[in-house]
């Protein structure tokens, strides 16, 4: 197979694949959306088309990420961004942590896991975003 070069092929090839995609993601909302109709939410979970759809989820979303840092202005700064958004995350993960620990038949341990779970879950996305605005302040130093 012959690799395309003209870009405007590429162009269509990466529209047609968008438009699969959307497709794709629709049958797989739909079939769960039956599944969660006629079994409940539980049977709905178990099947293998839910994981499928949060893990093309988060590919989504962190594909989605490495093109709005390289869309960003240049004036934002990583360390200052990265700051703020660990203190938000510490905030909200705390917030939830307390209000799960309040909760009738849960622990402070279940409020400390929960918050934790909930900090580690916020911490990765925060740590690439940095990580790709870092790089990309660093080639701009380099031109």
């Amino acid at each position: 197979m012959k690799k395309i070069t003209d870009e405007r092929l590429l162009l269509q090839n990466l529209i047609n694949i968008r438009i699969v995609y959307i497709i794709q993601t629709i049958g797989i909302i739909g079939i769960l959306g039956y599944d969660l109709v006629s079994k409940g939410f539980d049977e709905m979970r178990e099947n293998p088309l839910w994981l499928l759809l949060i893990i093309t989820g988060v590919t989504s979303a962190y594909l989605s990420m490495s093109i709005s840092a390289d869309y960003e202005n240049n004036k934002i700064n990583p360390q200052k961004s990265l700051s703020i958004s660990l203190v938000v995350l510490l905030l909200i993960s705390t917030v939830i942590g307390f209000f799960v620990s309040l909760t009738d038949g849960f622990a402070i341990i279940n409020g400390v896991m929960i918050g934790g779970i909930i900090f580690v879950c916020g911490l990765i996305p925060i740590v690439y975003i940095y990580n790709l605005r870092k790089k990309r302040q660093d080639e701009n130093n380099e031109d």
